[in-house]
């Protein structure tokens, strides 16, 4: 933690440098257009007589350009209002919707990056006759940034009102519903703070089945907390244990702010000194999340290694081993080497796709695992590759390898032949799955994202660890059968469930998007099958693989994806469900009936598997109908935000998800992630709540 004195320096030298800056372009700034452009907007341009008003400065900055809260943090300045009004006319405070945080040089700054609106209420005096005009007039100061400089502007706004009956346009009367459902809510309850050595906790009371995400709390002013320090924010039974690092002097009387759960609304807290114990859950500092870490990476190793038994990895594995086989085993040095680059491989993609969902998350998106196979054109390219696999493997050309790729290399196509096929396993695997990786996965994007990223790297560590194993076990490999002809007939066996894979891909493909858009897939696939026979007559020729050949193969492969449209085709609910909507989750809930709400994909293999042999089966039906259970079936085939934020609140990082609401309402049950006909049925029966 940095000291005071100098966070105190650098926020000295950071606003010198920014005066410096305005010095020299004060006078290029004057003319230049505002960096947040602002329009000031009346609920209704003909208030009524005696009553409120509401009023709103709807602000949308520049990219690149930032506001600032009404505590701006570590640097910055808060917007300043001046309004003139007419007589009696009054304006109360504006209210914040919340922030963002922004860390620049150790400088802890509260901003507004997107469009924002500030609200306020005018009082409108009694007795004022219809038809009175009323020219309200406001001039803003206020700090706009960017990164690197900072800018003092103004700006003048004003609109003309007139008394009315207060009508309102439904348009107008909708934006700024949307502007006030981002105001904090005040929480209702007393908050508790207490400052314990160099840590200060804060408790909130909050209902044990609220929705939960990465809380952030935002101090109301300066001096309350070390606002750069980090923060926990965890649940402890009925309340909410905020925790980070205390400021240098203790924060006389109460702490106000805003507490942002990250899924869900934010509120307003106000807090008054008192005893707050640590939470119970581990949230006392570092130690919290370390340990849903801990927990998170082996749920995720766990994962992984259960992906090798699936059809599109499997094969890539046995091939490996073959390849072990063949070599020999006896060449130690050059088997680990193969096993290491193997698993840098996977683990490489894995952290390489979870950085990527970590960093559209943080942009605001609402994706997942296997985010990537919502865009149709991904699913052409798994499709096209499934199809090089498997013919691959059925023989008909080989993969070719640099000559210095080869170097130790065995059949298998030495380090750099092994690291390109753990990516490959680890690409292909992310349609599927399985046990434990759900709630891993869902951890890790509540989790700071250095502990984040390591449950990724875990779920490939256990997807790469049976042939780590083999490379660095010489006992495993003694215990492979001996090199010959079946191991050709093993490999042209394995290059079935590749071609199952492939009908799978084109069978998603054609429920996301069309059957044209499936038959154009299967005719570019036909295409690359003729250039990897061609290339594959070359290579038994004792040629090479062929520049051509490898050229037209990537003009395939792009131009189909192309050519593949991106929208989709709309499938219909299976018999006896209904698509899945919060509102009329609701609605059931209301009814006091039992709800079995499940979260799919077309994509999904484990989803697909659990609905043919588990809920679509007549013993679950005929359980739900006698239950009156209603079935709800989300479909996040093509990652529908509202369904991805739903998803994310229950702790999950993708599909499946099954949740079990009972009769009467209540919190829903999660329900494994592999299920059975009897499992529902008892369900049904009230045997399993």
């Amino acid at each position: 933690m940095a000291h005071p004195a100098s966070r105190a320096m650098r926020a000295v030298a950071y606003i010198l440098v920014t005066l410096a800056t305005l010095i020299g372009a004060s006078t290029a700034n004057a003319a230049d257009a505002p960096h947040i452009a602002m329009r000031l907007v009346p609920k209704s341009v003909h208030p009524a007589a005696g009553g409120k008003l509401a009023l709103a400065i709807d602000a949308r900055p520049a990219t690149g350009w930032h506001g600032y809260w009404k505590n701006p943090g570590d640097a910055g300045l808060e917007l300043q209002a001046q309004w003139t009004l007419p007589p009696r006319v009054t304006a109360a405070p504006f209210a914040y919707p919340v922030p963002q945080r922004l860390l620049v040089a150790g400088l802890m700054n509260y901003v507004f990056e997107k469009p924002y609106a500030l609200l306020t209420d005018l009082a409108i005096p009694a007795g004022l006759a219809p038809g009175t005009a009323l020219p309200i007039r406001v001039k803003l100061d206020y700090l706009v940034c960017t990164h690197e400089v900072c800018v003092p502007e103004t700006q003048t706004l004003a609109t003309d009102l007139t008394i009315g009956d207060g009508a309102v346009d439904p348009a107008v009367a909708a934006e700024f519903d949307r502007w006030r459902r981002a105001i904090p809510k005040p929480i209702g309850s007393p908050a508790t703070w207490q400052a314990d050595g160099k840590r200060l906790r804060i408790a909130v009371p909050y209902p044990a089945d609220a929705p939960l995400g990465t809380g952030t709390f935002f101090p109301g002013g300066s001096g309350m907390i070390d606002q750069a320090a980090p923060q926990t924010v965890t649940r402890d039974g009925e309340r909410l244990v905020i925790e980070t690092a205390a400021p240098a002097s203790a924060p006389g009387g109460r702490i106000e702010g805003v507490l942002d759960t990250g899924a869900g609304p934010a509120f307003a807290i106000d807090a008054a000194p008192g005893t707050v114990s640590p939470a119970a859950t581990g949230g006392g500092g570092d130690g919290g999340w370390i340990g849903a870490a801990l927990v998170a990476f082996a749920g995720a190793l766990a994962g992984g290694l259960i992906l090798n038994v699936m059809p599109c990895v499997f094969p890539i594995l046995s091939l490996k081993a073959l390849s072990l086989a063949r070599a020999g085993a006896e060449d130690e040095r050059a088997a680990r080497a193969e096993a290491l680059a193997y698993t840098g491989g996977v683990v490489l993609v894995c952290l390489g796709l979870g950085a990527a969902i970590l960093a559209l998350r943080a942009g605001g998106s609402a994706v997942g695992w296997a985010f990537q196979l919502q865009d149709p054109r991904m699913i052409v390219v798994l499709l096209i590759l499934s199809v090089a696999i498997a013919l691959n493997l059925a023989g008909l050309f080989e993969v070719p390898m640099p000559r210095f790729a080869t170097h130790g290399g065995g059949a298998g196509g030495g380090v750099a032949g092994a690291f390109a096929t753990g990516a490959l396993a680890a690409f292909v695997a992310t349609p599927c799955t399985g046990p434990f990786m759900g709630a891993a996965l869902g951890a890790a994007l509540v989790l700071p994202w250095p502990a984040a990223l390591a449950v990724f790297a875990g779920l490939g560590l256990g997807l790469a660890l049976p042939f780590l194993l083999l490379g660095f076990i010489p006992a495993l490999r003694r215990r492979l059968p001996r090199p010959g002809l079946w191991m050709e007939r093993l490999r042209r066996i394995l290059s079935v469930p590749m071609w199952l894979t492939a009908i799978a891909l084109a069978w998603v493909l054609g429920r996301q998007v069309g059957v044209e858009a499936m038959t154009l897939a299967l005719v570019a696939a036909l295409l690359a099958a003729l250039v990897l026979w061609i290339a594959g007559t070359r290579q038994r020729a004792g040629h090479g693989f062929g520049a051509v050949a490898a050229a037209a193969l990537a003009l395939v492969l792009v131009g189909t994806a192309m050519l593949v449209p991106r929208e989709r085709v709309a499938a219909a609910a299976p018999l006896g469900t209904e698509p899945f909507t919060e509102a009329r989750l609701a609605a059931l809930q209301a009814e006091g009936r039992p709800v079995f709400a499940y979260f799919t994909a077309d994509w999904c293999l484990t989803c697909k598997v659990n609905e043919k042999t588990a809920i679509e089966t007549q013993a679950a039906t005929d359980a739900f109908r006698n239950g009156k259970v209603a079935v709800l079936v989300g479909d996040w085939t093509d990652g529908d935000p509202t369904l991805g934020r739903f998803i994310e609140r229950h702790n999950r990082a993708g599909v499946p998800l099954y949740l079990w609401y009972p009769a009467g309402g209540g919190a829903p049950r999660v329900m494994p992630q592999v299920l059975t006909a009897a499992m529902l049925a008892d369900m049904a029966g009230g045997k399993g709540v």
